[in-house]
């Protein structure tokens, strides 16, 4: 053998040594690298993102939704203390921030988080007309809440978290904002199959027991299912943050 093709031959085990090294490197970076989440539906929020506020703050505030008719006693029921801070999360026209702001006092604090700004603004307006200094209003995006970590007691999701298009990036950001012990109260629609409206059938993507599961799944333990005989279309669980993860 030559030795111009002595060099060649070596330099092809070395990169072939180079190759067989860097591959168990290469699986265990593919292995150890964040799968992205997929959104549930894409597009679930568009109608409301839009700067007119009005047709929103219509559909929210009206006498045929039941929540609204009973926005009093479900804040009770809810409870927070006072010196409580609360995050009403997907917060939309700001009528059950309203009612928390009253209930936690001067000393408390309520986060109003949205996706919309023009929102925002309307809850914000709304506060300052009432003479509510203990509302902050926080601009969240589809995968954040944007709230501080270990801030906030009780956070409120009511017909909201079906409208979470990437849940679990939502409630891994909700369990950061979360003090230790702290609570979630979720109120959802209740998706049953042959019972339910096909309205309903279309526009929330699971029942009870799947959301349940999920934020089990998620990092918070089932304490509580409320029984609400003043709510015929919703159901209302409360969950603690778990002090371990899965």
């Amino acid at each position: 053998m030559t030795t111009q093709a002595s060099r060649n031959a070596r330099a092809v085990r070395w990169w072939l040594l180079v190759l067989l090294a860097a591959a168990p490197l290469a699986v265990l970076a593919q292995q150890a690298a964040p799968t992205q989440e997929r959104s549930v539906k894409p597009g679930i929020n568009n109608d409301w993102k839009g700067e007119n506020v009005k047709p929103l703050l219509d559909r929210l505030e009206t006498e045929s939704r039941e929540i609204y008719v009973q926005r009093e006693s479900l804040a009770g029921l809810v409870g927070p203390k006072v010196g409580a801070v609360v995050a009403d999360v997907g917060a939309g026209s700001g009528f059950m921030t309203e009612l928390f702001a009253r209930l936690v006092g001067s000393g408390g604090k309520v986060y109003a988080e949205d996706i919309n700004p023009k929102l925002l603004e309307h809850i914000a307006q709304r506060a300052a007309g009432h003479g509510l200094k203990n509302v902050q209003t926080v601009l969240g995006t589809e995968k954040s809440v944007e709230l501080p970590a270990n801030s906030v007691d009780i956070v409120f999701l009511c017909d909201t978290y079906h409208h979470f298009e990437y849940p679990k990036s939502m409630m891994n950001s909700i369990h950061r904002a979360l003090r230790t012990g702290g609570q979630v109260v979720l109120v959802e629609f209740r998706r049953v199959d042959g019972a339910s409206p096909q309205w309903m059938m279309e526009h929330v993507r699971a029942g009870q027991e799947v959301f349940t599961k999920e934020l089990t799944e998620f990092g918070f333990e089932l304490i509580n299912e409320h029984t609400v005989p003043w709510l015929k279309e919703n159901y209302v669980l409360r969950f603690r943050k778990a002090d371990a993860r899965r």
